[in-house]
């Protein structure tokens, strides 16, 4: 018996898909008000390959909701008799299931082709359909079926969701709850990660840990984007340092200085100084292509604020980053925040300063202290090379005088 030829399965990767959303009716048209219909598209360089229904209902906007999402004939239709009694009120079940009853969006109808067919795929497609027409007051209605159906994977796909069954035919997604929205996260971050290794999946069973070995963390673009939010962090230091003088710091005024961990906040004018110098002297290493390795506890706060800048930056000022990293090669390993925080520090011992439960851990006589073997957490050390051969010039002063 001759062995047949194999081939890989295509890859989805995330990263070659975009969503069209395509909605349309008359200017003046009270049959549109209240309910309207989206038809969804999901496309891979351009090419359609998959479509999803979403029916939005808006309860302040139709006194007769359940009679109107009743004509869609469609899960609509399957939740508005569920959802509604006779009198066209919310019956009783569905006021205890959600905390804000009233808007309701419906979404079904999904048809999708392989290899997209997948329920983190379909999970991140419904998310999206969710921030784009919802709020916080919304119940988002999926289907409950099993079985090797389209349907089902938006059963799927609402069970990474955090959505809950509401009857043997509906799913619930409650919009008001915080649940949602950190399983919704976790969705995001899945299909970056997949997007970052062309599709692959590191949650798989045949994910080969190999392929990840040796690579850059610090790509171009990583790099470009890490060296933007240090510069934009070191001008707020140094502003504050101008406004604060030796007074003392407050988190409850806002600011850099008093979101750092309160052990800090009495600090002068002149430790200031030195904490906004570590954020240049960090970003000038990112500039000049050198090994970006904090060298000091100072360093590593600053290194960690950055970290966050840099991620809040990918995330909400998506124009200024692409503008930031405009003619720079791409990298499957682009704006992994969470691994440059494993692998740049040695250790993660000044982030336990935040925590109140360990006031005192600072101090070197503090028993945790020395049993984990802290060095230089008290602010006067902050500025203390780990290493003294790999310390900085002491001679090449401050940005601002």
């Amino acid at each position: 018996m001759t062995g047949q030829a194999t081939t890989s399965p295509a890859k989805a990767d995330p990263s070659t898909l975009t969503l069209e959303f395509r909605h349309a009716h008359r200017l003046v048209d009270h049959a549109a008000e209240g309910v309207q219909t989206w038809q969804i598209s999901l496309l891979a360089d351009d090419e359609s390959v998959a479509w999803v229904r979403a029916t939005r209902g808006q309860f302040w906007k139709a006194h007769n909701l359940g009679e109107r999402m009743a004509d869609e004939e469609s899960l609509a239709a399957v939740a508005a008799k569920q959802l509604f009694d006779d009198d066209g009120q919310f019956r009783p079940e569905y006021e205890n299931f959600v905390d804000l009853p009233g808007n309701v969006l419906v979404v079904d109808d999904l048809h999708i082709a392989a290899p997209w067919d997948d329920p983190w795929i379909v999970a991140g497609l419904t998310s999206s359909i969710i921030d784009r027409l919802t709020d916080n007051q919304y119940a988002v209605v999926l289907p409950r079926v099993s079985g090797d159906t389209e349907a089902a994977l938006l059963t799927e796909a609402g069970v990474l969701l955090s959505a809950e069954p509401f009857s043997d035919e509906l799913l619930i997604i409650d919009t008001s709850l915080a649940a949602p929205e950190e399983a919704a996260h976790r969705v995001r971050e899945h299909l970056r990660s997949r997007a970052r290794y062309g599709g692959a999946d590191p949650l798989s069973e045949d994910w080969d840990e190999d392929d990840d070995e040796g690579e850059e963390v610090l790509t171009a673009r990583t790099r470009a984007v890490l060296h933007l939010a240090l510069q934009e962090l070191s001008d707020q230091a140094w502003q504050e340092v101008s406004t604060l003088g030796d007074q003392p710091a407050e988190r409850s005024a806002g600011g850099l200085f008093g979101s750092l961990p309160r052990v800090t906040w009495h600090q002068d004018g002149s430790w200031r100084r030195q904490m906004a110098r570590a954020f240049d002297d960090l970003a000038a290493d990112c500039s000049s292509n050198a090994e970006v390795e904090p060298r000091s506890t100072g360093e590593e706060m600053a290194l960690h604020l950055g970290i966050a800048r840099a991620q809040d930056l990918t995330r909400n000022r998506p124009r200024l980053v692409r503008d930031t990293v405009a003619g720079l090669p791409e990298d499957r390993a682009d704006f992994d925040w969470g691994t440059c925080s494993d692998v740049l520090f040695q250790d993660h011992d000044v982030l336990m300063l935040f925590d109140h439960s360990l006031d005192g851990i600072e101090q070197p006589d503090n028993e945790i202290h020395q049993s984990l073997g802290m060095v230089n957490l008290a602010p006067h050390d902050w500025f203390a090379a780990f290493d003294p051969d790999q310390a900085r010039d002491p001679d090449r002063g401050f940005r601002h005088p």
